[in-house]
């Protein structure tokens, strides 16, 4: 591998510890049992819910003209640097967050969240300047695999901080707080090498009005998007199969308590999948240099299509193990071949602006999943019935992904 592959692998391997430990696991259970301890706990579960709808509505709403302002000359690694400082920033600052002081919490969750969720636009983009099209779905893979092992790491120590806290000589509070700067830490010092090494090769031409030209460019992307039809083809596949990957991330939790799963065992079981993750993605990168990214995609829509049968038919917590491992069979392997196939299909001089309609879809993925999930259970008095409807997501996405062209591994000309 290159520097520049090696160091944009490595912010996979840097942020992947926010989602994991911020927005997943400790902070969530950190807010509801300390910071709004005063408050009711449908209360505090409603304004965590709130907030996370914030953050992805206002990076929903700020992509569009972010990707197209990061095509110009220089603009890609400013604005990168930028959110990424303020999704680290935050994310040290939760650390002194104050009993009591739930609404100062959220605001500084929202801007960690937003600035993690806006610098993986500019990082997604990125992709086509650091490696070759031959190259670009082992990248892809390589980063989603080694970002599951840099999960783990930062989230084992902090788990050990917090169950030996009284070893330790520390309040449990305080192990916590440790968490969160240990999590912003591992963020900033491991993305050094992506700000070092890590320059935009493909850009259009600075101008000193490129303001009003990102919006004037946002106009016509959107009136010429209906030319690109594979890309058109790949953004609605993608819009429904990833909305079913989501859906059953989101919703795992909760059936698994439906049927009697403990905490501790869910724990284990996170841990499984995040682990066991990190050989598979690596290994459907390989797989599509040999069968190409789509075969692979469509295999792992495949392989998600059974997991909503079989989801809907478990009733033993030990089911959950093989639903784990056929999770983690393919969640990696999808995602890093979705982002390096549309690498591909995309003009690389607007990469940027591409990826912040990408990133549009995925944060407002996984909406019509639970609505599907509480329908279709309310319908037939069944929460199996529930996860059986998400096939549907996954048969829409495998008849649209076919359509895509990939013939051609070359870029479509930007208009």
């Amino acid at each position: 591998m290159t520097k520049q592959e090696k160091s944009w692998i490595l912010y996979d391997w840097a942020n992947s510890a926010f989602t994991l430990i911020i927005v997943t696991t400790i902070f969530p259970i950190f807010f509801k049992d300390y910071i709004a301890g005063s408050l009711k706990t449908f209360e505090s579960t409603a304004y965590l819910g709130y907030a996370n709808s914030a953050y992805a509505l206002i990076v929903a709403i700020m992509a569009p003209i972010l990707g197209t302002m990061a095509d110009f000359k220089g603009m890609k690694k400013k604005l990168f640097t930028g959110f990424f400082l303020l999704g680290v920033i935050s994310t040290l600052l939760l650390s002194f967050s104050a009993e009591g002081y739930w609404k100062i919490c959220l605001l500084i969750y929202i801007l960690g969240a937003v600035g993690f969720a806006a610098s993986n636009i500019f990082y997604n983009a990125f992709l086509v300047d650091v490696t070759t099209d031959e190259r670009m779905d082992w990248i892809s893979a390589s980063g989603f695999g080694w970002g599951y092992i840099g999960s783990v790491i930062p989230f084992i120590i902090s788990m050990g901080l917090i169950s030996f806290h009284g070893f330790l000589g520390i309040k449990q509070v305080t192990a916590t707080r440790l968490s969160f700067l240990l999590t912003g830490f591992w963020w900033f010092v491991f993305t050094i090498p992506f700000l070092k090494n890590v320059e935009q090769t493909y850009y259009k031409k600075s101008t000193k009005y490129f303001i009003k030209k990102s919006f004037k460019r946002l106009k016509n992307f959107l009136v010429r998007i209906k030319d690109y039809k594979k890309i058109v083809y790949f953004l609605i596949a993608y819009f429904f199969y990833i909305d079913g990957v989501y859906t059953i991330i989101k919703m795992a939790v909760p059936y698994a308590k439906d049927i009697g799963m403990k905490n501790e065992m869910l724990l284990l079981l996170l841990l499984f999948i995040q682990v066991v993750a990190f050989p598979f993605a690596l290994l459907f990168g390989k797989l599509a240099k040999r069968y190409t990214p789509k075969i692979m995609i469509i295999t792992g829509i495949m392989i998600y299509f059974v997991i909503t049968f079989f989801a809907a038919f478990i009733s033993k917590p030990f089911h959950f193990w093989i639903l784990g491992f056929m999770v983690a069979l393919a969640q990696g392997g999808i995602q890093s071949l979705s982002r390096s196939l549309y690498s591909k299909i995309i003009p690389k001089d607007s990469s940027a602006e591409f990826f912040g309609f990408y990133n549009i879809l995925g944060k407002f993925a996984a909406i019509l999943g639970p609505f599907m999930v509480g329908l279709f259970s309310h319908l037939f008095s069944s929460s199996r019935y529930g996860i059986l409807s998400l096939s549907i997501l996954f048969l829409v996405g495998l008849i649209f992904i076919s359509k895509v062209d990939t013939a051609s591994s070359q870029n479509e000309d930007s208009a």
